[in-house]
């Protein structure tokens, strides 16, 4: 230590870095998770995972925030080219994410715990960076609808599920490995996809020659375009019987651009080392896909599963602000001792815990039902349960990391921490892919189209009955509600949020009933029993803190 008169202080009472850690064997729950919903199998693959993400990785993660994409409109001789740039530490985010197969692996290898292995490996990936993640979930999203139209699939689906990352901007066919992107919201419309303008006109006036597969001519302008330096994109436009799905590579067939052109980035709250674009089309070229005029139909499935990818991303930033927060409160002291062993910051460090692992419970045991499509029940269930969680777990994520910035005091509102990134990052997933009231909604609608799905919901909802009598009485609450509200539709929608966030609390907690017994109580006596708080912290006593924060406190 220097002698100098001048030195004004040292460095004490700060906790060690939070890096080279394991981000799935520092994770009791996702571990827990994974064999639960059948993943067991892909253990030491998303353990190695975990490794990289918390080493050589998570510094990646600042570095493509710090380092912006930024739009090339032309290059110096004057060219238009449309080209948007990434930082190197984007581009290694990406190639490590598609080298794990996290766009593709469900479908190349379709078994048993397929998507729960992804879905982990998937969780752990947002944790470190979410922005990157959203080509990716849009890749994985795309390849059932591309799929629903053979000729173009076996174009194009080698190429997009393989594990080949080229960020190059040359055509489709020059290249390995593919990323497709979205354009389905323009300025007028937002979510009522069907206002949409852009009109498609087919390449040739023979009748025999138009419709699915055949290429399309289209003029239009995209208010949203997410990920704008992919391969391709799926969009939507009009033809002359409807709204229909098109699929539009940058490049043409001849090796030409496209004549669809960047107008500008958009500058976001958050989500920053991601792209998002305006967009226009001028004559661009497109295939069709699916049946004419049925283009919300032939992007469903998509839609389902980049609503999954929600789910799993804000359970991700919620699980990785609670890791910093608890890691920060086990080293740092506050009037004597750390603040990890002090009552009050335990019950807020706790009550965070807690939202976590119902967060990951749920978003794993879709995973789980997704795997098993083949059976109507488990069919059924995603149906409803990935629209439940897309609009509770995503309405949850940002208070919660606004309360684990607390736990840091100002040093986690500064950005060399990650938690201003996770906050900023946090609303995106509740608005895109549909807001709140959408996902509200679309489980009305599941249960006017298919009354079944609320069958199908009820039996898992009763599936631990008898193992927790807060539940219980809860259970017994909700079918008289839903018995009463089903006969009066008016009534259910303006009722909806309440009901769909009894509906999420009642699974997260029978959920947990398969997992730890100490999880389950305290997270039923926190949110179902008479002690509920609008506010995190306020845990009734008697909840077993010091075992919860044991196993969500990283272990370095």
């Amino acid at each position: 230590m220097s002698s100098s008169p001048y030195v004004t202080h040292t460095v004490f009472n700060q906790p060690p870095s939070l890096s080279e850690w394991n981000l799935f064997t520092s994770d009791i729950a996702l571990q827990e998770a994974l064999k639960r919903e059948g993943g067991s199998w892909g253990e030491q693959t998303v353990s190695n995972h975990g490794a990289r993400l918390g080493g050589e990785l998570f510094e990646a993660g600042f570095l493509a925030n710090e380092h912006l994409p930024v739009f090339h409109s032309h290059d110096r001789f004057g060219h238009r080219i449309d080209l948007v740039k990434f930082h190197p530490a984007y581009h290694q985010l990406m190639d490590c994410a598609i080298s794990h197969s996290l766009h593709s692996s469900p479908w190349i290898k379709p078994r048993s715990g397929a998507h729960a292995v992804r879905a982990s490996q998937m969780y752990m990936q947002n944790q470190v960076e979410a922005g990157h993640c959203c080509p990716l979930t849009m890749t994985f999203a795309a390849v059932p609808a591309i799929a629903q139209q053979p000729d173009i699939a076996e174009k194009w689906l080698p190429r997009i599920t393989a594990n080949v990352y080229d960020p190059t901007n040359k055509p489709w066919f020059e290249k390995n490995g593919l990323t497709i992107g979205m354009a389905m919201t323009e300025k007028q419309g937002g979510t009522d996809v069907r206002a949409n303008t852009s009109r498609a006109t087919p390449r040739s006036s023979s009748p025999s020659q138009q419709g699915p597969g055949q290429l399309y001519d289209i003029v239009g302008h995209k208010w949203f375009c997410s990920a704008p330096m992919c391969d391709a994109f799926l969009t939507l436009a009009q033809t002359e019987k409807g709204l229909s799905c098109f699929l539009m590579p940058r490049w043409r067939e001849d090796g030409s651009k496209n004549a669809m052109e960047v107008q500008r980035l958009k500058n976001k709250q958050g989500n920053k080392a991601n792209a998002s674009s305006e967009i226009e089309f001028r004559n661009a070229e497109a295939w069709m896909l699916g049946e004419e005029g049925r283009g919300v139909a032939t992007i469903i499935n998509m839609v389902a599963m980049t609503r999954f990818d929600c789910m799993i991303g804000s359970s991700a930033l919620m699980r990785q602000a609670v890791a910093q927060a608890a890691h920060h409160c086990q080293y740092r002291e506050v009037f004597g001792k750390p603040l990890a062993q002090q009552p009050l910051m335990q019950n807020v460090l706790a009550d965070l815990a807690l939202e976590s692992e119902g967060a990951l419970a749920m978003s794993m045991r879709v995973a789980r039902a997704l795997d098993n499509q083949n059976d109507e029940q488990e069919k059924l269930f995603s149906r409803i349960a990935v629209a439940i969680g897309k609009y509770w777990i995503c309405k949850r994520a940002p208070a919660h990391i606004n309360e684990a910035q607390e736990c840091l005091g100002g040093v986690g509102y500064v950005e060399e921490t990650i938690l201003p990134r996770l906050y900023r990052e946090a609303p995106v997933n509740s608005i895109w892919e549909g807001s709140g009231n959408v996902q509200c909604l679309d489980v009305l609608r599941a249960l006017n189209r298919q009354p079944e799905t609320l069958d199908a919901l009820m039996a898992e909802l009763h599936r631990n009955r008898g193992m927790e009598s807060r539940l219980d009485t809860r259970l017994e609450k909700l079918g008289h509600t839903m018995a009463t509200l089903m006969k009066d539709p008016a009534q259910l929608e303006y009722r909806a949020r309440a009901v769909i966030e009894e509906l999420a609390l009642c699974l997260q907690a029978s959920l947990l009933l398969d997992g730890n017994p100490q999880i389950a109580g305290a997270f039923a006596q926190a949110r179902l029993g008479d002690e509920r708080s609008l506010v995190y912290g306020t845990l009734p006593t008697g909840t077993p803190v010091t075992d919860i924060l044991n196993r969500t406190t990283p272990q370095l």
